[in-house]
């Protein structure tokens, strides 16, 4: 996407003003001061904001009536129609949320139950409202309120709609741009990058261990193993490498909805039929500060959308609509998480396994089930794959109209380690870049073979940078940033959650982190056992 100042320098290099105090007085725009930020993600002008126009300067500003600019009213104008092509509206976000919030890991919010009993039902509802509230301040920290000139001097011009109650300007485009500001490109914009991208990639191996774990459930008589599973539903994946728009993973992830509406209804189906065996006494009352911990990762794990906000809030038709769609997307997901988990958890009780599908009695609807929730699997990955895409590109390479002007404006405020682009001049990508994609795919697949525990892994992961990226960081930059404006109540509020996340962190990381190495223990136990009973039985033959 071009620069909006590389843009119009190459549509209009003048710019002629009346009513001046000379005949033709000309300013060339050249020599004017823009954003580093892209036009695609300042040009959706809403009634309540004005989106990256306060940085735009005047280097020699002078007073006029009017301003000869139809050609680039039109230009902008023609502009805005090419790239409102590629935004979503807020069904699409919604979807996107409720990928994000609702998919694949309700499959472990029964076992989550399991270990926190009544309290795990509490959490998934409080977890949700916390976690819309930390997407909606994460959002306010974008925007600052406007100071400038800008909207006053050129309203016209750029097609802005001012709210004359109140303006605000998009200042910021990403979690990293907030981080930046508030503890400097140093320290802020690497430790986001870093927890966003451990974020999205753990998200891909928990997705390819998911289809491990639902393949040897499904077909346990075709003598595969999890790693081979897991390699087979990675090579499906292949094509993810050549994802470039967020509107296709927006169709996946309306037709991943589909599924996850046909898998639930299956499973709640199947539950109503045993109600007659619930036991409402086989749910924990007590709080077993041991298991709880983990019961918290796994929650907070599946409400972890903040990394995505930004970006689907900057993609959006209509942005006034951002912050309804993310409560009433939260509020469903929060009934339907707690209604899931009770009624799965009571109709297994202590039998309740990691991944619910697994507790299917028959086989032939445990492989109905399976086979697709698999497929969900699958729709799921290309989301944070291509996010995570996304981010490194940005932080390692340039884009193919800042080689081209030799401008240096990033969508991260880091410097990109690499002087070119990905992209060739019509913008496909290069060869070496597909390969760096493929390549990002198959680390997911090594991982995933490593450490094949779904739900201790959600639970350490949630626990970490789930954590951080939803409940902590959130909060801290709203009070950093709005300190000025906030009430006492709205201050106090930031600050308990930013201790809650740090409770749920420190126990959940310890807990959660004791149960994988357990796991991991056996695994390797065995795994040597069955090498010394192999190493006999040849013995043996000879």
């Amino acid at each position: 996407m071009q620069n909006l100042g590389v843009y119009l320098r190459s549509k209009i290099p003048i710019i002629s003003f009346k009513n001046s105090s000379k005949n033709e007085e000309t300013y060339l725009l050249n020599n004017r001061k823009f954003p580093d930020t892209n036009l695609d993600s300042i040009y959706d002008f809403n009634e309540y904001s004005v989106e990256n126009t306060s940085s735009y300067q005047m280097t020699q500003p002078k007073p006029f009536d009017s301003i000869e600019s139809n050609i680039i009213s039109n230009d902008l104008h023609l502009y805005s129609e090419k790239t409102k092509a590629n935004r979503i509206n807020e069904y699409q976000a919604a979807w996107n949320v409720t990928n994000a919030i609702q998919g694949m890991f309700v499959v472990s919010l029964p076992f989550a139950v399991k270990s926190g009993g009544y309290w795990a039902l509490i959490a998934m509802v409080l977890v949700a409202y916390i976690c819309s509230y930390t997407g909606k301040i994460l959002i306010d920290c974008l925007y600052d309120e406007d100071d400038d000139q800008i909207t006053n001097l050129y309203p016209n011009l750029l097609n802005i709609k001012v709210s004359s109650s109140r303006r605000r300007i998009r200042m910021r485009n990403s979690y990293v741009d907030i981080a930046t500001d508030v503890w400097g490109s140093a320290i802020g914009a690497r430790l986001v990058n870093i927890a966003q991208n451990i974020e999205l990639l753990m998200t891909c191996i928990l997705y390819l261990v998911l289809c491990g774990d639902l393949f040897v459930g499904s077909f346990p008589d075709l003598g595969l193993d999890h790693s081979s599973w897991t390699i087979i539903s990675c090579m499906i994946l292949i094509p993810c490498a050549f994802i470039r728009s967020l509107k296709f993973v927006s169709n996946l992830s309306f037709c991943n909805a589909v599924v996850h509406l046909i898998i639930n209804l299956i499973i709640i189906i199947y539950c109503m039929t045993r109600i007659a065996e619930w036991d409402f006494s086989k749910i924990e009352t007590k709080l077993n500060i041991c298991s709880y911990p983990i019961s918290l990762g796994i929650i907070v794990f599946g409400y972890t959308s903040q990394i995505f906000l930004p970006t689907m809030e900057g993609n959006m038709v209509d942005r006034t609509k951002f912050d309804p769609m993310l409560y009433i997307t939260h509020l469903v997901a929060a009934i339907f998480k707690a209604l899931f988990g009770l009624v799965a958890f009571l109709t297994w009780q202590e039998g309740t396994k990691e991944v619910i599908t697994n507790n299917l009695p028959t086989k032939e609807l445990k492989i109905i089930v399976n086979v697709i929730l698999i497929i969900k699997a699958l729709l799921s990955y290309p989301l944070p794959y291509f996010a995570s895409v996304e981010l490194l590109e940005a932080s390692f390479f340039l884009t193919e109209d800042e080689i081209q002007t030799k401008r240096k404006s990033f969508t991260v405020t880091q410097r990109p380690t690499f002087s070119y682009s990905c992209y060739l001049p019509d913008g496909d990508l290069k060869l070496w870049a597909v390969l760096l994609r493929i390549s990002l795919i198959l680390f997911t697949l090594f991982l995933a073979i490593f450490i094949p525990h779904f739900a201790y892994l959600m639970a350490l992961i949630g626990s970490i940078t789930g954590t951080m990226l939803s409940l902590i960081w959130p909060c801290y930059f709203h009070l950093h940033l709005k300190r000025k404006t906030l009430r006492w109540y709205q201050k106090l509020v930031d600050v308990l959650i930013i201790l809650f996340g740090l409770l749920i962190s420190v126990t959940g990381v310890y807990n959660s982190s004791v149960e994988l190495i357990k796991a991991l223990g056996q695994d390797l136990t065995g795994f040597l056992n069955d090498g010394l009973d192999n190493l006999k039985n040849q013995t043996s033959f000879c």
